[in-house]
């Protein structure tokens, strides 16, 4: 008989902790959703309560001491360091402005846009969501533009969002095409990945280093690669396939194409940056040299 595992659970709010004697972590992972009224539907993640690293490994499981504490996540939930809840409520990561650093947080946001309006093609689509949320009086007073000004920026964020909806909706129907096109014969299966990288052009340190948000995108989303912040995409890439095998538990092949969709996304995401900073420096170049035109032409009046 397997032997019991004694253990504590909580849920992100860490109001009541209740103690469990469980043999696996499948087994800890249902027997802790019913202490903690999770929906039964529920899509349910273990992490450490200490630090959030996610459980998912049952052979690390069973290597940790007896009576270790453990936070259940629902999915639209993020661990959370304990000095970080204020009284003691569960927030979802729409919620967590005050939670997750998330006022502080979307005040650094803001001032990244307030620096570098280019900024917005970096961000992930819970920074953008996350702006589009703040009231936009608060916005327009954090970044010093009038309510007018703020509420174009808020509707441009929105536009951001629905455009990288509208690439995944894009890439799935050519998919949709490319597959009913093989199942009559008409094309190569190694032709249909060559057509999809051309024709659509949108393309984490270990396990530790990536929070449990940034995990289940890119586990369970639809092309992860639209949805993550530059920093984000610049650490799977730079973790590189091997690591993320072993991060993600995935296959060679599968593990080597989202790498590549990642770096073909940030690729794409800094020329966008590059070519709106050259469009600036060209713009306020233009008045210095109409500037310098007219005093040469005052120069020559006078003589």
């Amino acid at each position: 008989m397997t032997e019991l595992k004694p253990c504590k659970v909580c849920n992100v709010s860490r109001l009541k902790y209740y103690g469990l004697a469980v043999t696996s972590l499948y087994q800890l992972r249902i027997k802790g959703a019913e202490a903690l009224d999770f929906c039964p539907s529920a899509s349910v993640s273990v992490v450490l309560e200490e630090d959030g690293t996610v459980i998912e490994d049952e052979a690390y499981f069973l290597c940790l001491p007896a009576n270790t504490k453990f936070m259940l996540l629902d999915a639209n939930e993020i661990w959370v360091h304990s000095h970080q809840i204020a009284g003691g409520t569960a927030q979802s990561c729409r919620d967590s402005m005050e939670v997750d650093g998330g006022f502080d947080s979307w005040h650094g946001l803001a001032e990244q846009l307030r620096q570098d309006l280019a900024s917005i093609i970096l961000m992930s689509e819970a920074d953008l969501q996350s702006l589009i949320d703040v009231p936009c009086s608060d916005l327009a007073s954090a970044l010093d533009f009038s309510q007018q000004k703020t509420h174009v920026l808020q509707d441009t964020l929105q536009r951001t969002l629905d455009r990288r909806e509208e690439e995944r909706q894009s890439k799935d129907l050519l998919r949709l095409y490319l597959k009913a096109m093989e199942r009559e014969g008409t094309l190569d299966p190694q032709e249909e990945s060559a057509n999809l990288d051309e024709t659509d052009g949108v393309q984490v340190e270990a396990a530790a280093g990536f929070s449990s948000t940034t995990l289940m995108v890119l586990r369970d989303k639809r092309y992860p690669e639209t949805r993550l912040s530059n920093q984000e995409l610049q650490m799977v890439v730079r973790q590189g396939a091997k690591v993320m095998m072993e991060v993600l538990v995935w296959d060679s092949e599968r593990t080597s194409a989202l790498v590549q969709a990642c770096d073909n996304e940030l690729s794409k995401r800094l020329q966008r940056v590059q070519a709106l900073q050259s469009l600036s420096t060209h713009n306020q170049s233009v008045p210095q040299a109409h500037v310098e035109r007219e005093t040469r032409a005052k120069r020559c009046k006078k003589h």
